[in-house]
C-alpha cells in the first residue's frame, strides 16, 4: 500500500515538493557554512518524493534550536507555505486527505528540519 501511495503522491505533489527542497539545498550549498544545511535539504527532498511508510521523529538540542531559527527566517517559511497550499488543495476530495496529511508532515518538517530524523514506519518503536 505504501508503494501505491508513493506513486500517486509523486504525481500529485511529491515531485514539486522535492524540487523545492532540492533548490533550497542548492542555494544553501553556495556557501561553505551552509553546506550542512544544504545536505539536510537534499535528505528531505528524497523524503518528499516518497513519504508514505516513513515517519519523522524529532529530537532537539541547543544547536538544533539555533539552526531551526536561522532556517525558519531564510528558507523555512516559503517551503512550509508551499506544502500548506498543497495540503489545502489535496483536502478538496476525500481520496486526497491521506496525501494532505503527508503534505502537512512536510510542512512541519519545513518549519523545524534540524533535530528531525526520518525513520521507517515498520521499525518505529
Amino acid at each position: 500500500m505504501h508503494v501505491l501511495g508513493n506513486i500517486i503522491w509523486f504525481i500529485f505533489g511529491g515531485l514539486v515538493g522535492a524540487i523545492s527542497w532540492f533548490l533550497a539545498g542548492c542555494l544553501w550549498c553556495i556557501t561553505i557554512i551552509g553546506i550542512p544545511i544544504g545536505l539536510q535539504c537534499f535528505k528531505f527532498a528524497s523524503l518528499s518524493l516518497a513519504p508514505f511508510g516513513k515517519e519523522v521523529v524529532y529530537r532537539g538540542g541547543g544547536v538544533s534550536l539555533i539552526l531551526n531559527i536561522i532556517w525558519l527566517i531564510v528558507s523555512g517559511l516559503p517551503l512550509a507555505f508551499g506544502h500548506l497550499i498543497s495540503a489545502l488543495f489535496l483536502t478538496i476530495t476525500i481520496i486526497g486527505i491521506p496525501f494532505a496529511a503527508q503534505s502537512l508532515k512536510m510542512a512541519r518538517l519545513a518549519l523545524m528540519p534540524f533535530g528531525a530524523e526520518v525513520v521507517s514506519s515498520r521499525w518505529k518503536a
